[in-house]
């Protein structure tokens, strides 16, 4: 099935806002995610149904069909290998790759997918944590970890995932040792938002605002948990 690169994108978000949750996506929920009108998510959407791709349902929202959802991880699965090497292989800094991913997502071939994951030994992450979904297209497992919102004052977390589309956070988190794998100590949760915490191999902590803070997903050491 031969596919634009916008109906594609379409279908990406669709499954992104599907991760956690099981209710139907809005079209301004759709709108606001691809910065276009609703005008222009509905007019999509009655294309993307024409071909199966998506269920609507008036004034509900859509949801993804089994093919829709197959060709949505299809697109999720080049996009986090490519993120992983262009990191790894072409020295792009991890707040660089998801524009660049997002450009080439469409137009590689089947055969360069598989070469890519071979060169990078079949990673199950991202360089931001996100789960790659497997070659058979299987849908990957749904997140384990919550936001580090979530929290409380003196909880110790590792962080799991960060959300990729936002450059000039990635760049602030970083910068901060907030990355994948990396153990925090919750300092302080102020009431509008702001959460103070140290990673525990530095010495300084950070501040992430709010809108920074939800972008980032933590999970409880097993040690802890057990």
């Amino acid at each position: 099935m031969m596919l634009s690169d916008v109906m594609e994108d379409y279908l990406k978000v669709i499954y992104q806002l599907q991760r956690d949750r099981e209710d139907r996506i809005k079209t301004s929920e759709i709108a606001e995610e691809l910065d276009v009108t609703s005008p222009t998510v509905t007019s999509m959407i009655e294309k993307l149904e024409d071909r199966g791709l998506v269920d609507r349902e008036k004034y509900r929202g859509v949801v993804l069909t089994d093919e829709g959802e197959t060709v949505a991880i299809e697109i999720v699965r080049h996009h986090r290998l490519l993120e992983a090497y262009l990191t790894e292989h072409l020295d792009y800094d991890w707040a660089e790759v998801h524009d660049e991913a997002d450009r080439l997502e469409h137009h590689i071939s089947e055969d360069f997918e598989a070469r890519v994951a071979a060169a990078l030994g079949d990673p199950d992450v991202d360089p931001h944590g996100s789960p790659i979904p497997s070659a058979d297209l299987e849908p990957p497992a749904g997140p384990t970890g919550k936001s580090i919102t979530e929290f409380e004052e003196g909880a110790t977390v590792v962080v799991e995932e960060v959300a990729d589309h936002d450059a000039a956070v990635l760049s602030y988190l970083a910068d901060h040792g907030v990355e994948p794998g990396v153990e925090l100590e919750i300092l302080e949760v102020a009431p509008f938002g702001m959460v103070t915490a140290r990673a525990t191999h530095l010495d300084d902590a950070v501040s992430l605002p709010q809108e920074v803070a939800r972008e980032v997903r933590v999970t409880v050491p097993a040690e802890i948990e057990h």
